[in-house]
């Protein structure tokens, strides 16, 4: 069972895996404590000592309880207990400068996922390759709309983009030239499930810096009933070959695999273990977002979920304390530094800074918005031409919705994905719940890792 915030928003206290721990919303915050502060933060807000000893003197005692406050009192004092609320900055009120594109080389692919949000990769739309000219103009689009940002990133996305490996390489090459014209960096990654990967792809992905997403979802009996070929035949044994080959010849390094939970993997912690049995230590697991659909994840599914987050959990730590350890993405988090208020505010910036490139040179917010039509933002030939959406994307942050601005998880989720909050409730400010839920639940799970990782 989730905790209730309390304090006005001001703190999260939780139990997980044999530890109470606290969490101070506003600064980040992390605290190991005991179960007479955890009570005792059922009453105390900072300023009400004899509240406070008159509520809970009966269990306690005054004596513990008066050392108890004072070290409370400490905490407010260095700024980690009850921290003042996040305003929104003055960025928000600016123009916004465009730092990341994700371009839909092939709206097409040669798998047929059970789960696809893309409809088999062509997004609603009829199945395409993007031009050389495009993607091209794309890389313009970016340098013009980045302003004086310096740091840009380009994705190459679909479908399965090796599908239309002469046009990555064709822009590949402009975006290096444009760099040296420029003076600008611009980090270039690629998604792909595997099948087209061969030594000569490798070598050209390795020689060019590109980064890689690999998407395998876990045991070879799940994903080759949910990731087919277009013949209908399972397509495990052909990734992990050639994943394997571009792992091992990057020596581990700069790559990402990530899977997908749907209903009939509920045990998906077996799925990560196997691709850590299989040879790779990045990894990540997604849970399905599908509306209508056998494969959805429910509110009834909750308990199940958490659970398998708990057994995971356990996993994680046992798994770190023996040279069998890996990194898990859902339980990496920055408890230190951590990103800036305008990211922990509003996330990865899709509408604004975040923009998608469709086959046909469409903007979109997002890859996860190509096809719906009232999202077209404008195209590469001409910039963004719509300007409310981006001004909306912009101030859709936590604190403009009202569900986040009473939710423990905001400056961690920074209002979750506005694509699954469009695609359920119409509007990108109503977020997806059983989404909200998960990821809460995933969050104390990563609190609890960090917070005893360094204890």
């Amino acid at each position: 069972m989730e905790s209730k915030v309390s304090m006005k928003n001001f703190i999260h206290k939780f139990y997980q895996n044999g530890q109470y721990i606290l969490l101070d919303i506003n600064s980040g915050a992390v605290h190991l404590i005991d179960e007479t502060v955890f009570d005792l933060l059922d009453t105390f807000n900072g300023e009400n000592d004899e509240e406070t000893l008159a509520a809970w003197e009966h269990k306690y005692g005054a004596a513990e309880i008066e050392e108890v406050l004072g070290e409370l009192k400490q905490l407010i004092k260095e700024g980690s207990l009850f921290a003042p609320e996040i305003e929104e900055p003055p960025s928000f009120h600016q123009t916004g400068q465009v730092k990341s594109l994700c371009l839909m080389v092939a709206q097409d692919c040669n798998l047929r996922c059970r789960y696809c949000f893309g409809d088999g990769g062509s997004y609603g739309e009829n199945r395409a390759m993007m031009t050389k000219y495009t993607g091209r103009r794309a890389v313009d689009f970016l340098l013009q709309a980045s302003g004086n940002r310096r740091h840009l990133e380009i994705d190459f996305f679909g479908g399965e983009p090796l599908m239309n490996l002469d046009m990555i390489k064709d822009v590949a090459e402009y975006v290096r030239a444009k760099e040296r014209e420029t003076g600008k960096k611009i980090k270039l990654t690629l998604t792909t499930n595997g099948i087209l990967l061969n030594d000569e792809t490798v070598a050209w992905l390795n020689e060019n810096n590109i980064s890689v997403v690999l998407s395998l979802d876990g045991r070879k009996s799940i994903h080759d009933r949910m990731r087919p070929d277009a013949a209908g035949n399972g397509s495990y044994d052909r990734s992990v070959k050639n994943f394997r080959r571009l792992v091992e010849s990057r020596h581990g390094k700069d790559y990402f695999l990530r899977g997908t939970y749907t209903k009939e993997n509920l045990d998906f912690t077996n799925d990560v273990l196997a691709m850590r049995e299989a040879g790779f230590d990045v990894l990540s697991m997604e849970s399905v977002v599908l509306k209508d659909s056998p494969l959805a994840i429910t509110e009834a599914d909750l308990p199940l979920v958490y659970a398998e987050y708990d057994r995971l959990t356990e996993v994680y730590k046992a798994a770190a304390a023996s040279d069998r350890g890996f990194f898990f993405f859902h339980f990496n988090i920055d408890l230190n530094g951590g990103p800036c208020v305008a990211k922990r505010l509003a996330g990865c910036g899709a509408g604004h800074e975040y923009l998608a490139v469709a086959a046909d040179g469409s903007l979109y917010p997002c890859h996860q918005f190509v096809g719906r039509g009232k999202y077209r933002l404008g195209h590469v030939n001409i910039g963004v031409t719509d300007d409310h959406w981006p001004n909306y994307f912009r101030h859709s942050h936590v604190l403009n919705k009202s569900k986040c601005r009473e939710c423990w998880a905001r400056f961690f989720c920074s209002g979750g994905c506005h694509a699954n909050a469009d695609l359920f409730n119409g509007d990108i400010r109503e977020p997806y719940e059983v989404g909200c839920r998960l990821q809460r639940k995933r969050l104390e799970c990563a609190l609890y890792i960090q917070a005893t990782a360094t204890n």
